[in-house]
């Protein structure tokens, strides 16, 4: 809106330039320019409408930023649980795994069975967890810009690094299981 500057009530005035080059070029000129005018007349803020953009959208980059730092930080502590909990699993049932190996169970078939266990509570989590996310995504909605909050490509990527970090976090102790020497696993405790 082109408001004359004798008829607006502002303190101060506004300058909207268009030059074909790079903006920083021509701010010597528009300077050299108003000082010609009005030597009395104090420039300040100069910016580029990309600037501008910049520093209204700032709030929105820093809640991003912190966003996908606590989802990281989610994602490492649950994995971390995970692991922790399997480690605990596979050590409380030292025992057992030592007479399934004695009867003759394979190692992959130890591998199998704790890696099933470990995938099934992630499966649950996962569950669990896209519905809650789906369930919230009308809250999000303003917080999301030019992505639906129940984007399929995203919730897929999201349940796919989950069910990776929590297939290694799983493997780990299940591969310390598959190890275990069942003369061992029957003397233990």
């Amino acid at each position: 809106m082109y408001v004359p500057f004798l008829q607006a009530r502002a303190v101060s005035a506004t300058f909207v330039i268009r030059t074909a080059g790079v903006p920083a070029s021509v701010t010597g000129a528009v300077r050299e320019a108003v000082r010609q005018i009005d030597p009395n007349l104090p420039l300040t803020d100069i910016s580029t409408q990309l600037g501008q953009v910049g520093r209204r959208l700032q709030n929105e980059k820093v809640f991003a930023q912190a966003y996908t730092m606590f989802g990281g930080l989610a994602l490492l502590v649950a994995s971390i649980g995970l692991f922790g909990l399997m480690s605990y699993s596979v050590a409380r049932r030292t025992n057992e795994i030592g007479i399934r190996m004695a009867l003759g169970a394979q190692r992959r078939d130890v591998l199998w069975l704790v890696m099933w266990e470990s995938m099934l509570l992630v499966a649950i989590g996962i569950v669990l967890g896209v519905s809650a996310a789906l369930g919230a995504g009308r809250l999000v909605t303003t917080l999301l810009f030019g992505l639906a909050p129940t984007d399929e490509l995203t919730i897929a990527a999201a349940v796919g690094l989950m069910i990776v970090v929590s297939g290694i976090a799983g493997y780990l102790p299940a591969r310390r299981a598959s190890r275990v020497d069942p003369m061992v696993a029957l003397h233990y405790e």
